[in-house]
């Protein structure tokens, strides 16, 4: 079998998580590296042992051996280098969020379409076992219809003044921070699980600390600021930010997110309250689903493949009490994207389209709306 010769662009924390998860398939070739620098990409490279490095995407993009880009760069680069992918011919999978506006996700969106490439957004919490026999027991209507849904993703490491990052700067983050970085998966979970779509928003945001402390030199995502040379400067973007939601068949609900919660590493949780029963999930358990019922007790289902629901199966790798996790949820997103590339066929419904993530980014700018009117604001359809 011919293997697949793929590209990274991007190997900071993100970029060696698909590194990782892509040599897992065994039925693709990680061939080549691009960094910022030749001298970055030689040493990525070298310790990847990665045959080819690229110190400009443009030379990467125009090497005809290549036939699948991966984007795993900072925000602020994620549309010009999506853009001449596509027009390279290559096929595409984008880091979140799919670009900084929702004009240019438009024409990315718009471009994807024309070129007939496989395109994809690497919202990979969709690929855990327990999401998928959550949203197949919706489908089933196990639940009841759905009324209420409640969910959150909490982090830490931005709790203290000391602690900085690029997200802040809105020149690479983008306008908002808490609520692009880790509310585009919030969004985009609670909409795949439940196939309904976010219409109308009322949102509520908070700069906790108006004044951060920036480092000299800048250090990667989630890692602790040792530097000490420092500069106070101001903050602009969110730290935190709670939405009242109203969904497209009347449901309503409240979706939190921060990035300042003291002990809340990765806590991602969805909660959907139905006429029959509620389901809760949570990342940082990712192996159970906690149902609750009015007239008996509530039960827990753990992720074992006798007992789950047949379509969420396929997700499912290892017999029970063997945890699948974070990086298996990333393998799996992979498998499912690669499959499209070499069967030369429709992307699987797990993967995000460039059509999602453009819609991601209008709830977005619906709540910047909201933010700045104190009113509900309605989020265009595409």
């Amino acid at each position: 079998m011919k293997k697949i010769k793929t590209a990274i662009i991007g190997a900071g924390f993100i970029g060696k998580a698909h590194l990782e998860a892509i040599r897992r398939l065994g039925f693709v070739d990680i061939v080549a590296i691009g960094q910022s620098s030749q001298l970055h990409a030689d040493e990525y490279a070298s310790s990847l042992k990665i045959p080819k490095a690229y110190g400009n995407y443009m030379d990467l993009l125009r090497d005809d051996e290549i036939e699948v880009v991966h984007n795993c760069t900072p925000n602020h680069l994620h549309f010009e280098i999506n853009k001449q992918a596509l027009l390279h011919g290559k096929h595409l999978l984008s880091e979140k969020p799919l670009t900084l506006t929702s004009e240019e996700a438009k024409e990315l969106y718009e471009l994807a379409q024309v070129k007939g490439l496989i395109t994809g957004i690497n919202y990979n919490y969709r690929q855990f076992p327990m999401v998928q026999q959550l949203k197949n027991m919706v489908q089933d209507n196990d639940l009841g219809e759905i009324r209420i849904i409640r969910g959150s993703y909490l982090q830490d490491w931005l709790l203290y003044n000391t602690d900085y990052n690029w997200r802040m700067e809105p020149q690479y983050g983008g306008e908002t921070r808490a609520i692009s970085d880790i509310g585009s998966h919030l969004f985009d979970l609670v909409q795949y699980v439940t196939d309904l779509r976010i219409v109308e928003v009322l949102a509520d945001i908070s700069v906790v600390h108006p004044k951060r402390y920036k480092p000299s030199k800048s250090g990667a995502s989630f890692e602790v600021n040792s530097d000490v040379s420092v500069n106070l400067v101001d903050i602009n973007t969110e730290d935190y930010c709670s939405v009242m939601v109203k969904f497209s068949n009347g449901a309503r609900g409240v979706l939190t997110v921060s990035q300042v919660s003291a002990g809340k590493k990765n806590a991602l949780e969805i909660n959907l309250d139905g006429l029959i029963s509620s389901g809760t999930w949570k990342q940082e358990e990712p192996f159970r689903l906690q149902m609750g019922y009015r007239d008996k007790p509530s039960e827990t289902i753990l992720r074992d493949p006798s007992l789950l629901k047949k379509k969420a199966l396929p997700f499912l790798h290892y017999p029970s009490g063997h945890e699948e996790g974070w990086t298996d949820s990333l393998k799996n997103m992979m498998h499912n994207f690669y499959e499209a590339v070499v069967n030369n066929d429709a992307i699987s419904h797990s993967v995000a389209t460039f059509k999602e993530g453009y819609q991601i980014m209008l709830i977005n700018d619906a709540i910047v709306r909201s933010v700045k009117t104190g009113t509900w604001e309605h989020v265009k359809s595409i």
